[in-house]
């Protein structure tokens, strides 16, 4: 039996890290890609691929992302919220426009699209959903208030997904990094090549989606520097 994974920010950083991995592991791939010169060539996943251009401050498209889905697979066992943006959102500075955009992308879409993809996911017991938060999700170490909040957020949603769907076997994920070495990170103050590299998140997310139901992992912090409580 093939799996299907749907896995959104797939056109770069960690999302297109772990769609390569899940491609090479046999899994199938749907993959959100804004820009179709993004999507990936031929070969990289095996059994089977297909790009959705997918929009995540459009309130249709994760619904039609995952008829689309169904329509050519006719399945979905994992699902991956990888797609996010960050903006500088203090509370002395920032706009709420940009506050508003953060939510949007970071929180609401992923909420929609967890509500649409979790009948399917309920399906055959076993169903996967990984949402890529972060360390910000966990403690607040500088002033940006709003993509901290996001990622609170993304974590309550995360164990939203766990008391909602359990009994069904459905097993929800946060995945929480500090600094990853992206384009989202160009500007962080730390040295790149001290930064935990995208396609060790992937091996992860490869790893936690293949255990049984009864090895359950409900947030994993991964971080690149000492801190005493990660």
């Amino acid at each position: 039996m093939t799996k299907v994974a749907m896995i959104s920010g797939a056109s770069r950083g960690i999302g297109r890290a772990i769609a390569e991995e899940l491609g090479r592991q046999g899994v199938a791939l749907s993959l959100a890609i804004r820009d179709p010169a993004l999507a990936p060539g031929e070969g990289f996943a095996p059994a089977g691929m297909m790009s959705f251009a997918y929009q995540a401050t459009d309130p249709a498209s994760e619904r039609a992302w995952v008829e689309a889905t169904m329509a050519r697979f006719g399945r979905i066992d994992i699902l991956v919220n990888a797609a996010g943006i960050l903006r500088n959102v203090s509370l002395a500075d920032g706009t709420e426009e940009d506050l508003d955009e953060m939510l949007a992308v970071n929180l609401k879409a992923p909420f929609r699209l967890i509500q649409a993809a979790l009948p399917h996911l309920r399906a055959d017991g076993r169903g996967r959903v990984v949402n890529v938060a972060s360390l910000s999700g966990k403690r607040v170490r500088n002033g940006n208030a709003g993509y901290q909040m996001s990622k609170f957020a993304m974590v309550a949603l995360s164990h939203a997904v766990r008391q909602a769907a359990f009994a069904d076997g459905v097993r929800s994920v946060a995945l929480c990094p500090g600094y990853v070495a992206t384009d989202m990170t160009a500007q962080a103050p730390v040295p790149r090549e001290e930064m935990t590299r995208p396609e060790d998140l992937a091996r992860l997310v490869a790893l936690i989606v293949q255990l049984p139901n009864t090895a359950s992992i409900s947030e994993l912090a991964v971080n690149c520097a000492y801190e005493a409580m990660f």
